[in-house]
């Protein structure tokens, strides 16, 4: 979702507070938040937030956007890692990370969000251009019927399972060292 003109360094910083407080705000009470409390909590007037934002969705939309590119930009670096499955394992930690915040960026990995179906759509695709390389690499140490989507689909799962738990980044950790697991090669007969 590229800007269709460049920004002054102000007008940059402003839109960069608004999208920082609407990714917590978002977090701490959903979707539905009061647009004047991101404002408040950026430090701008509504003006400002609408300039940048001029309807709730558009600000969704940015807020989500840019978690996408957070997670495209990292996998794209873990590439050059040394080991495939160590690169494929951390990206698959930074999705869960980002999905337990609020479970939006979960629903987005499978393209199956409350968003309009092309932002969905556009979202899930650059989340697999990223992951199917990842995903490649990483293959002769995996079951070799792992699929991209079903990766996404036990990313979704487990930061479904983590946001119900008093402690979501420890059940995280632990439900994905399960998957994580589960999905590796195994030697002979075993499975």
């Amino acid at each position: 979702m590229p800007e269709s003109k460049p920004l002054r360094a102000d007008a940059r910083r402003n839109r960069d507070r608004l999208l920082a407080a609407a990714a917590e705000v978002f977090a701490e009470e959903g979707a539905d938040a009061s647009l004047d409390a991101i404002a408040r909590r950026a430090g701008v007037g509504s003006g400002t937030l609408y300039r940048h934002f001029p309807t709730r969705e558009a600000l969704i939309r940015a807020v989500y956007w840019a978690r996408v590119e957070q997670a495209c930009a990292r996998g794209d670096a873990l590439r050059a890692a040394h080991d495939p499955v160590t690169a494929l394992s951390e990206w698959l930690r930074l999705l869960v990370a980002l999905s337990t915040r609020d479970g939006v960026t979960a629903t987005l990995l499978g393209g199956q969000s409350q968003w309009p179906k092309a932002f969905a759509d556009e979202c899930h695709a650059a989340l697999s251009a990223t992951g199917g390389p990842l995903l490649d690499r990483a293959r002769s140490a995996l079951q070799p019927t792992v699929t991209l989507d079903d990766l996404h689909g036990l990313v979704h799962g487990v930061a479904t399972a983590s946001n119900a738990s008093a402690a979501p980044t420890e059940r995280a950790d632990r439900l994905l060292d399960l998957v994580l697991d589960g999905v590796r090669a195994r030697d002979g007969g075993g499975g």
